[in-house]
């Protein structure tokens, strides 16, 4: 079967950092065109207006949406109504709302939605899952904390609403969170960090039932800390660092899978399109609606790039 086509929405740090080189490198994908306001990838096709590019390109089945949660609905809108399958960057939208209403367009047009969940595809977050299966957690820490100028150097929609601050990293935690537990927990206490005049918070600490708990910040120097433990009744221990990528059980560390992040999501992806299905599991993005539902506001010191 010849590649897929596939168009790239958004050509900033995250398509030209993963997605571009992990369908590149695929057996399955064609990067086909793009759709930018500004970027553009050397030797692809670069269209301006989405609308244009779905009307002069239906040789095109897929498209990969990688701009801010803000505007993204919209364009996830217009291509499953054109009938074209759509791959979500995380979070899959500023709220449930909206992504539960593209699901049901995805089922109406016979077409697949991903929303996608990087760090799921962390090389040790399997081996986690499996120790921890049929097993009690008793408690657990999580400790995600970067350089908001680092990783998203100047990009002001994370702070507007809709960008969800240092949730925006901290879902990813969340993420590799609801994969691995054996049963589900839910937020029960929250303390946010809101920067003065900015709408989203700057760092966070998160309370979970099961005894777990999520340290957030932003504004962490020096390597990020991606870092996830979670203890179970028998003594057992599992650490997962570098955001899921090198697992250690019970103190000893342990071979992981050998796919990256990105190249690992469209292989999904080209699974979920021959078989004609779906997968849009938005319980990291549930934590993350409780936390700000239930979370105290503090105000802290201003924040600029």
């Amino acid at each position: 079967m010849p590649n897929r086509k596939v168009c790239i929405v958004g050509v900033g740090k995250i398509a030209v950092d993963q997605h571009v080189p992990a369908i590149n490198d695929s057996p399955d994908w064609e990067l086909a065109a793009t759709v930018s306001r500004q970027g553009s990838v050397e030797g692809v096709p670069t269209f301006r207006d989405f609308d244009v590019m779905l009307s002069e390109r239906p040789d095109i089945e897929v498209v990969s949406l990688c701009l801010p949660p803000q505007p993204r609905f919209q364009y996830a809108r217009k291509a499953l109504k054109a009938g074209r399958h759509v791959m979500l960057e995380k979070p899959p939208g500023q709220t449930l709302a909206e992504v539960h209403h593209l699901e049901r367009l995805a089922e109406e047009a016979g077409v697949t939605l991903f929303a996608t969940w990087h760090s799921r595809m962390g090389k040790g977050v399997a081996g986690a899952k499996a120790f921890l299966a049929g097993k009690e957690v008793v408690d657990g820490n999580i400790s995600w904390k970067e350089d908001v100028r680092q990783w998203h150097p100047g990009q002001e929609w994370v702070f507007e609403p809709g960008g969800m601050g240092v949730f925006d990293p901290g879902i990813n935690a969340l993420s590799i969170l609801t994969e691995i537990l054996p049963k589900p927990v839910h937020v029960i206490r929250a303390d946010l960090d809101y920067p003065e005049g900015r709408q989203t918070p700057i760092a966070a600490r998160v309370e979970f039932t099961r005894g777990v708990g999520m340290e957030l910040d932003w504004l962490q120097k020096g390597p990020p800390s991606w870092d996830m433990e979670i203890r179970t009744a028998d003594g057992g221990h599992v650490v997962l660092r570098f955001g899921g990528n090198e697992l250690w059980i019970d103190g000893e560390k342990k071979p992981v899978a050998e796919i990256e992040e990105y190249p690992a999501l469209y292989a999904r992806m080209a699974e979920l399109v021959e078989q004609g299905r779906s997968d849009v599991d938005l319980s990291p993005m549930v934590h993350v609606s409780d936390a700000m539902t239930l979370g105290k506001r503090n105000v802290v010191e201003s924040f600029a790039f």
